[in-house]
């Protein structure tokens, strides 16, 4: 029966953290496409989310427990939370990667008469690839981690199992949830190493 608990909450865990990375790509990458090109923006963009990484996790979700239609006990806060923590390894990493090119390469591009889009598309993207496939690993793997907080608000997943047993002075039912994740955790990160050492070649 704790198999089964295991393997439900294990489920519900990804969940978690591939619903808050998959959102987080989607905000910061073409954010990162924007920051590139504007840099007073970067600098103040980078600089509030570098201040929502350093709250304490559970600090957030306490914060955005009372606000309005996002807010309240449940997974969609969890979720919100798990995303905002996600935002920055990805962003910065994007940036960094776009940035990073050599302006060489760049001025070749345009004096083959490619415009703007098609630098971005077919030179500075596949280029910055490896760098930005960093700040996804990192963000997974940062999020399996911190998606263990979000039982103590309701979003469910392997820290329930954390919780209950901090609760219960249980040792083995905290492992129950610890071991899961950090199996996750270390799996994720093999896994998206291997496809970033794919796209450096």
């Amino acid at each position: 029966m704790l198999f089964n608990e295991i393997v439900r909450l294990s489920a519900e865990h990804l969940w978690l953290v591939a619903i808050a990375v998959v959102a987080a790509t989607a905000i910061a990458a073409p954010s990162a496409v924007f920051l590139t090109r504007h840099a007073r923006a970067r600098r103040w963009t980078l600089g509030a989310v570098n201040i929502v990484q350093t709250i304490p996790s559970l600090a957030l979700f306490g914060f955005l427990l009372p606000l309005p239609f996002i807010g309240g006990v449940g997974k969609q806060t969890a979720v919100l939370a798990l995303i905002l923590y996600a935002l920055l390894p990805i962003l910065r990493n994007t940036v960094v990667g776009i940035t990073g090119v050599d302006s060489m390469v760049r001025e070749s591009a345009v004096a083959m008469g490619m415009t703007d889009g098609q630098i971005l598309r077919d030179v500075e993207l596949p280029l910055a690839l490896p760098t930005i496939l960093a700040g996804v690993r990192i963000a997974t793997v940062t999020t399996i981690g911190t998606a263990t907080i979000a039982a103590a608000i309701g979003g469910g997943g392997l820290g329930t199992f954390v919780f209950r047993g901090i609760a219960m002075a249980d040792t083995k039912m905290i492992l129950a949830g610890a071991v899961p994740a950090a199996i996750m955790a270390i799996t994720a990160d093999e896994v998206l190493e291997w496809v970033e050492r794919r796209f450096s070649y």
